[in-house]
């Protein structure tokens, strides 16, 4: 009797994971393209193609700061100042 009850309950708690399986078909229907659509795609292809080589090289930066700064760094205008070690950090507070 508790073999039975056992197989009741895992059977119970099986059927909601099993309807969460999704519904996978492993072996599709193959379709074949007419030779219509294969015209069609090898003409969209061949369009693609052409529309690609329309498109000009880019022979300029697209840098939008490029005219903004300059090519050669500037030396800093303030040289940095030595940190010293004092009782407060706050300055100006005494």
């Amino acid at each position: 009797m508790r073999v039975l009850s056992a197989v009741v309950a895992a059977a119970l708690l099986m059927a909601p994971a099993y309807a969460q399986l999704p519904n996978i078909n492993l072996m599709p229907e193959v379709k074949s393209k007419t030779p219509e659509e294969k015209e069609q795609d090898a003409a969209s292809q061949k369009a693609y193609k052409d529309s690609l080589s329309k498109i000009p090289d880019a022979k300029t930066s697209s840098d939008p700061w490029g005219a903004v700064r300059s090519d050669t760094p500037k030396a800093a205008a303030h040289p940095a100042k030595p940190k010293t070690k004092t009782g407060s950090t706050v300055q100006g507070s005494q």
